[in-house]
């Protein structure tokens, strides 16, 4: 257990949060991501003072993508802190560099969830901060985002969407060795529907969590210092040529010296509130969706196999927005990539287009068609 500390006003904030959100249970394991920086170290050492009163079981892990000549020493810092806390380690360093922000992103919570199977620990908890949820709704917003880009980073979320690797064999030895590397390659065909359904269980019961949301980078820093915390910087946090640096570095200050002193905090605050409106609405959505879908032919069971009808009478008496989610929703299930917004819109015009009315081929082939009453959707023959 960590040596106590005087309790501030971010210890009484976090365990407030805490008790308000339900995040992160008592007695759980928790795997804690630090990568060495000043959010990250605030977080462990929040949540090791914390301790005593949720009796966690508490990890570090570490994640080493290759990208500075330092990236070793800084994952041998992390590991003295663990060694110092008393807390177990884990590594894990990337086989291939990563060449964008997305694909390391990528890779490292693929990593984290593989290293949270192997060892059970059932949640992963990052130090993501008001400052990242500001500076995630800019950069969506920039890029033409809707309110869930907008409203992204959540207080938690499972991990639902990412591949794992073969992990039977390592769960009955992984403690032989923590620091192992795992592959970051998997394939379900070289699995028997029993492994399968082995892996998909574990996997449903991880969850990230993100408990730091409304306290701002200049605060965990400030943190750090009064702790006396031993921050590694990160020079890759300097380099202007990645887009999220620049909103860091130039456009958040601007907006706070000419428009807002609060932007981080008004901006987050805006996420939070475009969270909960995005819930509703995707539940309403869905509940649309399943209201109009039929059954073809002579099949009872009504399913995202193509082909696939549609209700026009149903979807033309809700409002645009329901319309738009619940056509978005379905063409994530049935289409081989992300639904980009047109062609979300393609199929939404079907709602109240003329009988005979076709869309042009979607990614993977399917067309949209209207056989009034109904939209149908097939694959083009």
């Amino acid at each position: 257990m960590a040596e106590s500390s005087n309790w501030t006003h971010l210890h009484a904030q976090v365990h407030r949060t805490l008790l308000y959100r339900q995040i992160l249970p008592s007695t759980q394991r928790l795997l804690v991501a630090v990568s060495g920086g000043q959010d990250s170290l605030c977080l462990i050492k929040l949540l090791l003072d914390l301790q005593p009163k949720w009796g966690w079981d508490l990890a570090i892990v570490h994640c080493d993508h290759r990208w500075r000549s330092d990236s070793q020493a800084s994952a041998n810092h992390v590991e003295q802190l663990a060694k110092n806390w008393g807390i177990s380690y884990y590594l894990e360093t990337a086989s291939d560099i990563p060449k964008t922000e997305a694909a390391a992103r990528k890779w490292r919570y693929q990593a984290l969830t593989e290293i949270a199977i192997a060892h059970n620990y059932p949640y992963i908890v990052t130090g993501h901060t008001a400052s990242d949820r500001a500076e995630t709704l800019l950069y969506n917003l920039i890029r033409g985002s809707g309110a869930d880009g907008l409203s992204a980073l959540t207080w938690t979320r499972p991990l639902l969407d990412f591949q794992l690797p073969i992990l039977d064999i390592r769960l009955g030895n992984a403690g032989d060795n923590p620091n192992s590397q795992i592959s970051a390659d998997f394939r379900w065909e070289n699995q028997d529907e029993n492994s399968q359904s082995k892996i998909q269980n574990l996997k449903s019961k991880i969850y990230l969590v993100r408990p730091l949301l409304e306290i701002t980078r200049l605060q965990t820093g400030q943190f750090c210092l009064e702790q006396k915390l031993p921050i590694w910087e990160d020079s890759t946090n300097q380099n202007l040529q990645y887009s999220r640096n620049r909103i860091r570095s130039e456009l958040l200050p601007y907006l706070e010296t000419h428009f807002n002193p609060k932007a981080q905090q008004a901006l987050a605050q805006t996420a939070e509130l475009l969270r909960a409106d995005v819930e509703y609405l995707e539940l309403a959505a869905s509940e649309l969706l399943q209201r109009a879908m039929s059954p073809i032919a002579d099949s009872p069971q009504v399913n995202f196999q193509l082909p696939l009808k549609l209700n026009r009478p149903i979807l033309r008496e809700a409002p645009l927005a329901l319309q738009r989610r619940a056509m978005r929703q379905l063409l994530q299930q049935i289409l081989p990539s992300a639904p980009s917004f047109e062609s979300v819109e393609k199929l939404t015009s079907l709602i109240v287009a003329p009988n005979r009315s076709q869309t042009d081929p979607f990614p993977g082939g399917a067309i949209g068609r209207v056989e009034h009453p109904s939209i149908i959707l097939d694959l083009k023959f």
